[in-house]
């Protein structure tokens, strides 16, 4: 029937259901729960066929903890590896920025490539792999298009023809003469299986040499990528993967709240400077093939003293027009600001991880559609959760409540959610407004 629920895996259910209860987003299995934010889906694809033509974007995911910015971006994420893309992917931290005097630049470039995946290494660390594809697909390209065998002078030189091709045409990006002069190492490496070398130029794309020195001892170059110039490499990654038969390369950035938090304000500044240079690389086709996704709260983006919005320059390139308004807002613009999922979203929501739960355990689900419902009224009633209630919270509480309900048989749900014993789990959900604005929610 059209209309079967589909059943997971165990593997994958008991992975969603345990990251969903400890507040995190699963990295696998999002289509199994994946309900509303149609419309920004849609504005975030759309970037993707523009990236894939030669493109790039560049947006911001906006919304407050646990509204589910970090479940729309793995969602993305997997998406665009299905679509033959790169990813990278990391969250700022104290330790990560996107610039810094000691370091924090490169550290986040580190983290970002080594979560470096594709669709047949989703887990991250692919760079390798990559770059042995790459040159064994141009291996298999000169076997499909000459008769030439495997191991021929002639052979060799078709390849190497091929080969340079490639790094000629990185030799005229920034950085790129000696990003593609790395590549004819690695290249050269391979051929003559020499695995040291090898790890060696990897362990250059990674940013992993303290200094130039060190690199100039192993590698004979006397660059290394820094603080400054780590975007650079992104870009030119970007370039070599649509070469090496790739669609392009997506960069996927957390946490930009630990921006906010820098306390020193000119530190601040020069880490929103790195984003304006980004943002302005992206829509004045100064990179191609390349995608910047960059998430945080509303504070941290629209905070005129500390956030995003403190750099003049980039608030009047991403503060929102006069036309766009609730309801009726632009998925276009380069920040989209997340709407709170409706009731009705979450019930469908809570329905797939009540089939879970149950084809997981093996038991014969016993919630009704009637707990179901007193279950999402309950949530929504209280004080302020109109507009502050998020999905991670509800999600909580309702797996907490499904293992309640499995570990102790005797228990009645409907009496559960009826008793004084029925409590939230602990949010920020605060409010003035004390109109109960889902007192009249049906299903």
């Amino acid at each position: 029937m059209a209309n079967q629920k589909r059943k997971v895996p165990k593997r994958i259910a008991q992975t969603i259901l345990n990251s969903l209860k400890g507040g995190v987003v699963p990295r696998i299995g999002l289509p199994y729960i994946t309900v509303g934010r149609k419309a920004e889906i849609e504005a975030l694809l759309h970037d993707v066929e523009l990236i894939g033509e030669g493109g790039a974007s560049f947006r911001f995911i906006v919304g407050r903890y646990g509204s589910g910015k970090s479940f729309l971006l793995q969602t993305i994420r997997n998406y665009v590896m299905d679509k033959n893309f790169v990813v990278v992917d990391g969250d700022l931290s104290p330790e990560r920025r996107l610039q810094g005097g000691k370091g924090q630049g490169l550290a986040t470039y580190r983290e970002l490539i080594q979560n470096l995946s594709t669709k047949t290494r989703p887990e991250g660390g692919a760079l390798t792999l990559i770059l042995d594809r790459w040159i064994n697909s141009i291996q298999m390209q000169v076997v499909a298009d000459t008769d030439l065998n495997e191991g021929s002078p002639a052979f060799e030189e078709a390849v190497n023809k091929k080969i340079y091709v490639v790094i000629s045409s990185l030799s005229e990006l920034v950085h790129g003469f000696d990003f593609a002069k790395l590549l004819e190492m690695y290249y050269q490496a391979y051929v003559n299986a020499d695995e040291e070398t090898k790890a060696k130029v990897v362990k250059w794309f990674r940013g992993e040499y303290a200094n130039k020195t060190q690199a100039k001892k192993e590698l004979g170059v006397d660059i290394i990528i820094s603080d400054d110039d780590w975007y650079e490499y992104l870009k030119l990654f970007a370039s070599f993967f649509r070469q090496a038969g790739y669609a392009g390369l997506m960069i996927m950035i957390d946490e930009l709240v630990n921006i906010y938090k820098i306390p020193n304000s000119i530190s601040r500044q020069y880490n929103y400077e790195k984003i304006l240079t980004m943002y302005n690389d992206a829509l004045q086709g100064k990179a191609k093939y390349l995608g910047v996704i960059m998430c945080g709260t509303p504070q941290a983006v629209e905070d005129k003293r500390r956030g995003v919005y403190s750099y003049e320059a980039l608030r009047s390139r991403l503060a929102s027009g006069k036309f766009s308004k609730a309801g009726n807002r632009d998925m276009y613009a380069p920040v989209i600001k997340l709407d709170p999922l409706i009731p009705e979203e979450m019930l469908v929501l809570t329905e797939k991880l009540a089939d879970m739960h149950a084809n997981l355990y093996g038991y014969e689900k016993v919630i009704t559609e009637n707990d179901l419902e007193k279950f999402i009224k309950i949530e929504y009633s209280r004080v302020g959760a109109s507009s502050n209630i998020t999905p991670r919270e509800i999600i909580r509480d309702f797996i907490e409540l499904l293992d309640i309900a499995w570990q102790n048989l005797q228990t009645d749900i409907e009496q559960l959610l009826n008793s004084d014993k029925f409590s939230y789990t602990e949010s920020n959900v605060v409010s003035d407004d004390k109109s109960d604005n889902f007192a009249e929610f049906r299903i």
